[in-house]
């Protein structure tokens, strides 16, 4: 691996994720072309069911360069698919185009893929070169990694809480913690990933929308729990203007328009978190933030469901009494302030 190598994978990393919150549940891939050490193609994986990276590089080589192609270098993040889907196999594109060399970071664990378009380019007679930055493939696409060698989705533990570690009050009421830019961040945040969920509790007494309204970008699948439909016909969740995902104990008799009811098993500690877990997987839901009660998380810590915790503390507020947040621990990823309100990234170890 030469630092020409390591700059062009970067610039391919860089362009992949200008596709994220539009792939899932494909993954998000950048390519770059290069002839002698210049650029003459680039592109990335804009959104599922469009063109994959590899032809929108391929694409965009202007006329004249196209000769270049049988003397150029191709990085692509990820593995070159080598099955129909939305799209032609892009391994047998790059065969077509007789590009002679090809980078690529990471391979691809989906199992229409494993390995497949790396031997169809060596069968061809391309020089394949992998594992170029690959730790840091792997986390442009830990989602996508997750959810097909784990067979479920990646999981977010996000709450706010007090400067003294609280949620809410001693009566349950939640509490006014982000401020307008941080929860402008939840919005983000919300756009990015596949699917949002949140207990009863949290559903009827905070009656939230679990929408994108503060930022641009795609709606999550919403999803609560509701194990004896108590949700009110009223609120946000059962509006229709977002498709939503209810887990039950019965189903109910009627239906609602954009809601989805999904019986589960329940015991006397709560629903089979497993269970919807392998739903959401079958569901394609590749990536979930649960935003859900201190109950709620506790449960999925309990249990080593979770893949990242995202805490946001206001330093300047605090309650004497109330909901006691989880305990937030594993490896600090990212720390940063949002005015007077710190935001703190852990990955489970």
């Amino acid at each position: 691996m030469t630092k020409e190598d390591e700059k062009y994978m970067r610039r391919c990393f860089q362009l992949a994720k200008m596709g994220l919150g539009y792939t899932a549940p494909n993954p998000m891939v950048g390519a770059v072309i290069v002839h002698n050490g210049r650029i003459i193609g680039e592109g990335y994986h804009r959104q599922w069911g469009g063109p994959h990276a590899e032809v929108n590089a391929v694409n965009s080589v202007r006329e004249e360069d196209r000769p270049l192609l049988e003397e150029s270098t191709i990085y692509v993040s990820l593995e070159p698919c080598s099955h129909w889907g939305k799209t032609p196999p892009c391994a047998q594109l790059l065969i077509d185009k007789k590009i002679p060399h090809v980078v690529v970071a990471c391979g691809d664990p989906f199992p229409e893929v494993a390995g497949r378009g790396l031997q169809m380019l060596r069968d061809a007679g391309a020089t394949v070169e992998t594992g170029v930055l690959e730790e840091e493939g792997w986390e442009l696409n830990r989602r996508f990694f997750t959810f097909h060698t784990q067979k479920r989705p990646y999981i977010i533990l996000k709450w706010a809480q007090t400067s003294n570690g609280y949620m809410g009050t001693a009566e349950g009421k939640s509490i006014k913690i982000s401020t307008p830019e941080s929860s402008a961040l939840v919005h983000q945040l919300r756009a990015q990933e596949s699917g949002i969920l949140v207990g009863t509790n949290t559903a009827v007494g905070d009656n939230p929308s679990l929408t994108v309204r503060d930022y641009f970008g795609k709606q999550p699948l919403r999803i609560a729990i509701d194990r004896h439909l108590r949700i009110p016909d009223c609120h946000h969740l059962l509006d229709g203007s977002v498709p939503t995902l209810i887990f039950c104990e019965e189903l109910p008799t009627g239906t609602k328009e954009n809601v989805n009811y999904v019986k589960a098993p329940f015991n006397a500690e709560g629903i089979d978190l497993q269970f919807v877990l392998t739903e959401l997987y079958n569901q394609k839901v590749q990536s979930l933030i649960v935003e859900g009660g201190s109950s709620l998380l506790q449960s999925f810590i309990d249990k080593g469901l979770y893949d990242e915790m995202r805490v946001e503390t206001n330093t300047t507020l605090s309650v004497e009494n109330g909901i006691k947040a989880p305990n937030a621990h594993g490896v600090v990823v990212e720390q940063f302030a949002v005015g007077c309100n710190t935001i703190v990234r852990y990955r489970n170890k």
